[in-house]
Parts: C-alpha cells; structure tokens; sequence
C-alpha cells in the first residue's frame, strides 16, 4: 500500500480514528533529508501493510497539526496508535533502521 497524504482537515479521519497504527512522516520539500527517507518509507508501507499505515504531511502545506503536535525539525515521524501518539523519531536514517524501529513500536 502506498504512504497516503494527510492534511490538517483529514488527520482525524485518517490518523486519530485509524484502526491500525499510523506512522505521519513530517516533511517539507525543501528538506533534503526528508527526500531521502521517502523512497524508503514507500517501501516499508507496502512491506508491513496491514500492520501500520504509513502517511505523509506537508508542513508548509498543513501547519494546524503540524503546530499543535509541536514539530520543530523535520523529518519527525510520529508513531499514532489508538488515537495517540506513543512513539516519535527524528531525522533520517536507513531504510533498515526505520523498518526496524517501525517494528518494535507497532
């Protein structure tokens, strides 16, 4: 399954209320380590689909959410599970490293 992108008005819907755990993936365009980790996390949404579900949020785009969770760097994944957020991770890292912290969190 592909990473879906979320907005300000959609995150309830698709993070909050989600069945399984979601993991948002901060970024902005002009980040070069965020570019870094998209490929990557493309790959572990379809490798552990069903288990999580892995999103996407544009903070020059979306900066409700963005504000309110108190994102200071990017990238910052947030791990969400049951509505809440139970795990968080700063900065880019291998596509090993992410999928193993992904794993041990879900």
């Amino acid at each position: 399954m592909p990473t879906i992108a979320v907005t300000d008005s959609s995150f309830e819907d698709d993070v909050l209320k989600s069945e399984t755990p979601v993991l948002v993936d901060f970024w902005a365009d002009w980040c070069g380590p965020c570019k870094m980790i998209g490929p990557a996390l493309e790959e572990i949404s379809d490798e552990l689909e069903g288990k999580v579900t892995i999103a996407k949020m544009d903070i020059m785009a979306n900066t409700d959410i963005p504000g309110q969770i108190g994102v200071k760097s990017i990238p910052l994944m947030v791990l969400f599970k049951g509505g809440q957020p139970v795990a968080q991770k700063l900065g880019a890292a291998p596509k090993s490293a992410l999928k193993g912290w992904i794993e041990s969190e879900i």
